[in-house]
């Protein structure tokens, strides 16, 4: 189940807990939330069956940016993105990318270090806040 850049944690919450405390860590960085994508439902519009799976894009422009303006194909993977899904036996997980992966993709260098480091660390608490259990 793993994959090239592709943080996986097991969620101790259901897919729409998981994917609620996840949003929330979001806003209360102050970040922005862009789109939440409703894969199962929309499987559901042309009568295919889906699993919960939901995508959330968020980001901070204050952080993106300067990714972007050192070289701006990271654009194609800014801004973030939090997957929330269920698996065949029920379990619940949140994936996302590694930053330090995106910007290995792009060849981003050394001066983006202090940024990915930030961002990295803000990913792994939210995603540690949305799916342990206090």
């Amino acid at each position: 189940m793993s994959a090239d850049g592709l943080i996986t944690l097991h969620s101790s919450f259901g897919p729409e807990e998981t994917m609620h405390r996840f949003e929330t860590e979001v806003r209360a960085r102050g970040m922005t939330v862009f789109s939440h994508i409703d894969h199962a439902a929309g499987a559901a519009t042309v009568g295919l069956p889906l699993r919960p799976t939901n995508l959330l894009i968020f980001g901070a422009a204050k952080a993106g940016t300067p990714l972007m303006q050192s070289v701006q194909t990271i654009g194609i993977d800014l801004p973030l993105k939090a997957l929330v899904w269920q698996d065949e036996d029920g379990k619940t997980f949140l994936s996302y990318n590694d930053p330090a992966y995106i910007t290995r993709r792009h060849g981003i260098g050394e001066s983006a270090k202090p940024v990915i480091a930030a961002m990295s660390g803000a990913l792994k608490e939210m995603a540690a806040k949305a799916t342990t259990a206090p």
